[in-house]
């Protein structure tokens, strides 16, 4: 069975039953059906619906983040800026589809040359429960605009927020099997990616599932974009004002309660100032609230599920063990639901699971480094390649960060953090492909070059 656990209490809120083979396979042929007809609707008519979508949202922002809220436990305040930020990415791409899908005429010896840009067919999205709206939309919006149409396979733990999007799409009138939802269970998941009516997949989550379904598209030549994890340095030179720094690291290092991909992990700290900012940090850490994510003046809300906690814990005592210290908390949260203290740890290195693995919750890794060279030597030295960030006084001293750092997204004296106008997405077993941006918009189209003479 699929359920809804709260997070803030332990307790299953409610229990779904899986799609059965049949309907799955009704599913399936109703969104091939309504590509044939989606993809022959205007653009303009395309614009038209999704901009009523992006009203809906609007009307309805408050039910919506509730539900992030109650499914994954992230603080009721952050759930209304995951709708707002759904509803930017609604308007960026009505806004932007012409102009990023309109033909370019490129000057040959034929009469004619040009480039246009086809949907492909039925798009599967495998997509995550840590932003169980904005992961959808970034991946679905500017398909579902060049003509796909678009299956969600959600995660299991997030089934009322997967269904509230099916939902919308109903209210707002789309032809029926645009956007497809589908209630599965992760072993059916294979059959879905294997079946000849799925022409691509896009894939949001972690490195095992990436790798997993890339094996079974691969198998089937289909079309994958992977956003996976992140092991995020955050680079703090000897110049850089830390007080405003620390401030930036803490809120960019417990926002979602830690569990984002493109979070910083890794604090990479210059000797000069390690000191004078870890216990700054620590400072601002004891000011954080934990509890109940619908109080409006909690900052922490739990983890989303048990086994992501005890995970988290076994990092964090594993890396203790072999010699990091803790500086701040370190332990699960005694009650109900899946809390965990905000964590900071110190003396972290090479084959501590703290450093060579991705954290996704509350802990904050220092790590203190001699000089810039050490400094960027450090954040390479990971296999994951997703984004950076590097804080300096000046910034102009960086420039060999942002052309050394092996990532996909590089910031200075800023927190990294999706743009839709900036494409995203990283390089190693971080993933590849890109969501956002033009460059997005054209991972899902047939690239198809028309010569006339």
């Amino acid at each position: 069975m699929i359920q809804t656990v709260n997070p803030a209490t332990g307790k299953v809120e409610k229990t779904f039953a899986p799609y059965t083979a049949e309907e799955i396979d009704e599913k399936l042929e109703t969104a091939v059906g309504a590509f044939q007809l989606w993809r022959k609707t205007s653009l303009s008519d395309r614009i038209s619906l999704i901009k009523k979508l992006a009203v809906h949202l609007e009307k309805n922002k408050e039910k919506y983040a509730r539900l992030a809220t109650l499914e994954m436990g992230r603080p009721y305040k952050d759930s209304l800026g995951e709708i707002d930020k759904s509803i930017s990415i609604c308007d960026f791409y009505t806004k932007n589809a012409k102009k990023f899908l309109e033909v370019e005429h490129i000057p040959t010896e034929a009469t004619k040359s040009y480039v246009q840009f086809d949907p492909l067919g039925v798009i599967l999205g495998v997509m995550p429960w840590n932003y169980p709206f904005t992961q959808v939309f970034r991946g679905m919006i500017p398909a579902l605009l060049c003509g796909n149409t678009f299956v969600l396979k959600h995660a299991s733990n997030v089934p009322q927020c997967s269904m509230a999007i099916e939902t919308m799409f109903d209210a707002c009138g789309f032809p029926k099997g645009v956007m497809t939802n589908l209630l599965i269970e992760g072993k059916n998941v294979e059959s879905v990616i294997a079946d000849d009516r799925i022409a691509a997949v896009t894939v949001t989550g972690s490195e095992k599932t990436g790798a997993a379904v890339a094996a079974i598209a691969g198998k089937h030549l289909k079309k994958t974009v992977m956003e996976l994890g992140g092991s995020d340095a955050f680079i703090v030179l000897e110049d850089a004002d830390i007080d405003a720094t620390v401030k930036q690291a803490v809120k960019a290092r417990t926002l979602n309660m830690g569990q984002s991909c493109n979070s910083p992990k890794r604090f990479i700290l210059h000797h000069k100032i390690a000191n004078e900012f870890k216990k700054k940090f620590v400072e601002e850490v004891e000011k954080l609230t934990i509890g109940d994510p619908e109080d409006p003046q909690v900052q922490i809300g739990p983890l989303a599920r048990k086994d992501l906690r005890d995970l988290l814990d076994r990092q964090v005592t594993e890396s203790v063990k072999k010699g990091a210290k803790i500086l701040h908390g370190g332990e699960k949260l005694k009650g109900d639901g899946f809390f965990y203290s905000v964590t900071v740890v110190d003396n972290v290195s090479k084959g501590m699971p703290l450093f060579n693995e991705e954290v996704f919750g509350p802990v904050a890794v220092m790590i203190t480094v001699k000089d810039d060279d050490e400094a960027l030597y450090v954040a390479n030295d990971s296999h994951l390649g997703l984004s950076a960030s590097v804080w300096s006084a000046h910034p102009e001293r960086v420039h060999h960060f942002t052309h050394e750092l092996h990532v996909g997204l590089v910031f200075v004296n800023q927190a990294v953090r999706s743009d839709v106008r900036l494409p995203y997405g990283g390089v190693k077993k971080s993933g590849y492909g890109r969501e956002l941006g033009r460059f997005g918009m054209l991972e899902f189209v047939n690239i198809k070059s028309v010569v006339i003479k």
